[in-house]
């Protein structure tokens, strides 16, 4: 089959591999027919090397069409439709039980310290053959894949697999209160999701902030006050404060994460990082890494005189 594989640094490739089996009774196949690009892909092409083998299958964010299931999968039949979740879980242990699927015991990457597995996302969460791919193995099959309706095209549900839910739980986090109000860092697609679901849940006031003028826009028409950072890259803080009473708002949500604009020294170590041999530098980021971080610290600032007489929450989303 096809799929999206890893070879070094910025290369990327179309490649033919296996077609992924039934391994256990609890598996099923399915045949994909949408995945997504996250942008935490953009963390494996310029900056997770060490953690990749070439000829990893990256993606995480697929839906399709349940081809083969294994013996023991009632939940599902050949022919189903079906989003699957980034996040691998089993969905019955002690973790997944208390909604902190993220620290599923059953596929927790114990040996690198991380959470539960993910697809396609390097050697720290599992190696998972990802589903930027013709075919996806899907374990769990009785409890991870959300079965979805025939009918409506597949952008009315692949959102389930990454974006939505990532974006539903930044606004949890932030703890917006009735009426209140929010500025969220970086319109991309968490961030331009994570407005929209604030002003589902009933925030009076939804600030965006971006670089991206198309992002801008998209924000504007959905009636968020969006502020273009390239004109305000010295008083941002200043200007929200000022339109939140000087306040600031009551919770700040950071939808850019890894690798923000702004952040030269960290951007350096990163590239001269990724200069060194993989398990030099596989070494190295985990013991000493850094992160281009200047959207969590300029979250930081805007929320900072709202932290003492009003809730504030940073929730990082990117």
């Amino acid at each position: 089959m096809r799929a999206v594989a890893w070879h070094g640094k910025r290369d990327v490739r179309v490649d033919n591999v296996p077609e992924p089996t039934i391994r256990r009774p609890t598996d099923i196949i399915v045949k994909i027919t949408t995945t997504g690009l996250c942008g935490s892909d953009l963390h494996l092409y310029e900056v997770l090397g060490a953690f990749l083998d070439e000829g990893d299958v990256l993606g995480h964010e697929p839906m399709g069409i349940v081809e083969e299931v294994g013996g023991e999968v009632a939940a599902l039949s050949p022919g189903d439709r079906v989003v699957i979740p980034f996040n691998i879980s089993c969905g019955t242990c002690f973790m997944c039980n208390q909604g902190l699927h993220s620290q599923c015991e059953t596929t927790q990457v114990r040996e690198q310290g991380m959470g539960a597995s993910l697809f396609g996302y390097t050697k720290l969460y599992g190696q998972v053959p990802g589903g930027q791919a013709e075919y996806l193995w899907v374990p769990f099959g009785n409890t991870l894949p959300i079965k979805v309706p025939h009918g409506p095209p597949d952008e009315r549900f692949v959102y389930l697999s990454d974006v939505l839910p990532t974006a539903w739980q930044a606004v949890q986090y932030a703890d917006i209160p009735p009426g209140g109000s929010v500025a969220v860092i970086g319109l991309g697609p968490i961030g331009d999701m994570s407005a929209r679901i604030a002003m589902h849940q009933g925030a009076g006031q939804v600030i965006g902030v971006d670089l991206v003028p198309e992002r801008l826009e998209r924000a504007r028409a959905q009636k968020i006050e969006a502020l273009d950072l390239a004109e305000h890259k010295d008083d941002l803080a200043d200007v929200i404060r000022e339109m939140t009473d000087g306040r600031g708002p009551d919770a700040v949500i950071d939808a850019v994460g890894m690798e923000a604009h702004g952040s030269p020294g960290p951007k350096l170590a990163q590239q001269a990082t990724g200069l060194l041999p993989d398990a030099v530098a596989g070494k190295f980021m985990q013991k000493a890494g850094v992160d281009r971080l200047a959207a969590l610290y300029l979250a930081i600032d805007i929320g900072a005189a709202a932290a003492a007489p009003y809730r504030w929450s940073v929730s990082t989303a990117g």
